[in-house]
C-alpha cells in the first residue's frame, strides 16, 4: 500500500471509525491486522475500536476482525432487483442438478425464484414450496405439479412460515432441496435473520436427500444472527462468484462443496 493511500497517521477515533465502517460497506468484512498497519496504530486500539462499534449495534465482531452485522433482512421487493444476473446464473447452475421425476424443495427468496425460473424448461416434477411467486409461476409450467407448503404468510417475504409450513414439510419425500440465507458469514456457515427461518432450513437439510444453498456474492462476509441447524450436512452451496480465499476455505472445512458457475 502506498504511503498516499494512508489516513494520516495515528488518526483520531472518529476517522478510524468512518473508515472503519466505509471498508465493511464495501468489503464485507475487515482484519484487526489490516486496519493497524493502514491507522498505524496498536491492534489493541483497533479491538477498541471494533468493541465500540459492535457495542453500537453497527458491525459484528468475529475471529481476527468484524463483519457487516445484518439484524433484519430486507423485504422481498428490494433484493429482487440486487445482482439479477447473478442470481439468474445460479439459477441455472441449481437447475442443471434436477432430474425428471425428482420432488423438488424451493425455499421462499429472490435467488430460489431465479431457481425456479430456469426450471422452465424442464418437465415431470413435484414441487413443494411455502414461495407465493414461485408457486404462481411454476404452477403454469406444463409437466409440474406444485405443493404450497401452508402456514401464515409473511408480507415482506411473500411466503408461509410458521409451525404449519414445518408441518407440511414433513409429509412429502423431497429429492432436493434449494435453500436461501442471510449470509455467508466470515467463519464459512450460512446464517438466518430469524428463529424461523433458521429451523425451517435446518429441517429442510434433514429431510431432503441432498440440499444447497444459493446466495449470491452481495451475502458474503456479512453476520446474521441465528445459526442454521445441521448446514455442515448440506451437500453444497452455490454462488455466483468466488469469495475471497479465507472465506471459500473456510466453508470448505465445514463440508458443504463450493459451486461456482463456469
Amino acid at each position: 500500500m502506498s504511503p498516499d493511500s494512508r489516513l494520516p497517521a495515528r488518526a483520531l477515533a472518529p476517522r478510524r471509525h468512518d473508515e472503519i465502517l466505509r471498508r465493511l460497506g464495501a468489503q464485507g468484512s475487515v482484519s484487526v491486522a489490516e486496519l493497524a498497519g493502514f491507522f498505524d496504530v496498536s491492534r489493541e486500539t483497533i479491538r477498541r475500536d471494533l468493541k465500540l462499534l459492535s457495542d453500537q449495534g453497527r458491525l459484528g465482531i468475529v475471529h481476527g476482525g468484524a463483519a457487516r452485522f445484518e439484524p433484519s433482512e430486507p423485504a422481498m421487493g428490494l433484493r429482487s432487483r440486487e445482482n439479477a444476473r447473478g442470481k439468474a446464473a445460479i439459477g441455472r447452475a441449481a437447475a442443471g442438478l434436477i432430474s425428471s421425476g425428482m420432488v423438488v424443495f424451493l425455499d421462499s427468496g429472490t435467488t430460489t425464484l431465479a431457481v425456479a425460473h430456469a426450471m422452465s424448461d424442464l418437465r415431470d416434477l413435484t414441487i413443494c414450496t411455502t414461495s407465493l411467486k414461485i408457486a404462481l409461476h411454476l404452477c403454469h409450467v406444463p409437466g409440474m405439479r406444485v405443493h404450497i407448503l401452508g402456514g401464515e404468510v409473511d408480507p415482506g417475504e411473500e411466503a408461509a412460515s410458521g409451525i404449519d409450513a414445518l408441518d407440511a414439510m414433513a409429509r412429502f419425500r423431497v429429492d432436493i432441496a434449494f435453500l436461501g440465507g442471510g449470509a455467508l458469514s466470515p467463519n464459512g456457515e450460512v446464517t438466518d435473520f430469524t428463529r424461523a427461518g433458521a429451523e425451517q432450513r435446518g429441517r429442510m437439510i434433514a429431510l431432503a436427500g441432498k440440499t444447497y444453498f444459493v446466495l449470491d456474492s452481495s451475502k458474503f462476509g456479512k453476520l446474521t444472527p441465528l445459526r442454521i441447524p445441521n448446514f455442515d450436512r448440506a451437500a453444497g452451496v452455490i454462488v455466483d462468484a468466488r469469495p475471497q480465499t479465507a472465506l471459500a476455505d473456510a466453508l470448505l472445512q465445514k463440508g458443504p462443496e463450493l459451486i461456482i458457475p463456469s
